[in-house]
């Protein structure tokens, strides 16, 4: 890999990582389009490093807060009720879905789930979830006539059941075109959370995952033609654009729709069926990363 591929590379990534539009596909999808070998499951797990240090940062606050109450209430009973030391154990306990999923499809994440018409079909398929999700919220926010507007729930109405539900939804972007944040958005979306909360809930819920995913790949890096240098570097560029899009991303989200990342969605998976259908893109395109 070039420095120019590491520049583009952790750029997508870093546009990518917190929309609902899943970045594992659209580094995949980079590659494809450009010709150049597919970067690989390690290279991706790595650049996520750096946009989970963008996360940390921005949600420094929080997460200090979380981890401090946490840490105490271990020793001390009284805290346990706390909010913010529920949220610690809630945070692990809606991690150990994809942790134990991750492992246990290892090999179908580096290989069949790369194929690009099963990317397109979980880019529209999760497209029309959202979509859906995202009317429920409006009509809820909103009201009607007939109807009185209906009050969602915040991350203090957050319990285990909810916790491991939204786990199970972020298992889901262990397939390339899910998204992360577009999975456990939906899915707190359809539990009755507000927006802001689904979305502030899934960004702490990535922390561990990625951090774990990242260093587990570690022994990987630099591996066939992946080197070391332009892993790091797309990592720091993914960090730098990253924090970007999440500042962005979270005023967005207070006052507007997910339907245009969800027309987005549906639009590029449709196009790429008609790339593949159409000979231009072969489904394993640039697959071999060494």
């Amino acid at each position: 890999m070039i420095w120019f591929e590491s520049f583009v590379l952790g750029l997508v990534q870093g546009l990518t990582e917190f929309l609902p539009i899943s970045s594992s596909a659209h580094l995949r999808l980079t590659a494809a389009f450009a010709g150049w070998q597919d970067p690989g499951a390690a290279f991706t797990a790595i650049t996520q490093i750096g946009t989970e240090a963008a996360v940390i940062i921005y949600f420094r606050k929080d997460i200090g807060r979380i981890i401090s109450m946490w840490a105490r209430s271990l020793f001390n009973r009284a805290l346990r009720h706390d909010h913010d030391a529920q949220m610690g154990w809630l945070v692990i306990v809606g991690s150990l879905p994809i942790g134990v999923l991750g492992i246990t499809l290892k090999d179908a994440i580096e290989g069949p789930f790369r194929d690009l018409r099963l990317i397109a079909t979980t880019l529209i398929v999760m497209g029309v979830v959202l979509g859906i999700a995202d009317r429920l919220a409006a009509r809820d926010e909103k009201g009607g006539r007939h109807r009185a507007a209906k009050q969602r729930k915040t991350l203090t109405d957050l319990g285990v059941k909810d916790g491991l539900l939204y786990g199970v939804c972020q298992a889901m972007a262990l397939i390339p075109g899910v998204s992360r944040s577009g999975a456990t958005i939906s899915g707190g979306l359809f539990m009755g959370y507000t927006r802001e909360s689904a979305a502030r809930y899934s960004f702490l819920l990535a922390i561990p995952a990625v951090l774990a995913s990242g260093v587990y790949e570690l022994k990987d890096a630099g591996q066939g033609h992946v080197a070391w240098g332009p892993t790091i570097f797309a990592t720091i560029v993914a960090f730098v654009v990253g924090y970007a899009v999440i500042a962005w991303f979270m005023r967005f989200i207070s006052n507007k729709s997910f339907m245009p990342f969800v027309i987005y969605r549906i639009l590029l998976g449709i196009v790429l069926f008609a790339l593949v259908a159409a000979g231009v893109l072969a489904p394993h395109a640039g697959e071999t990363a060494g």
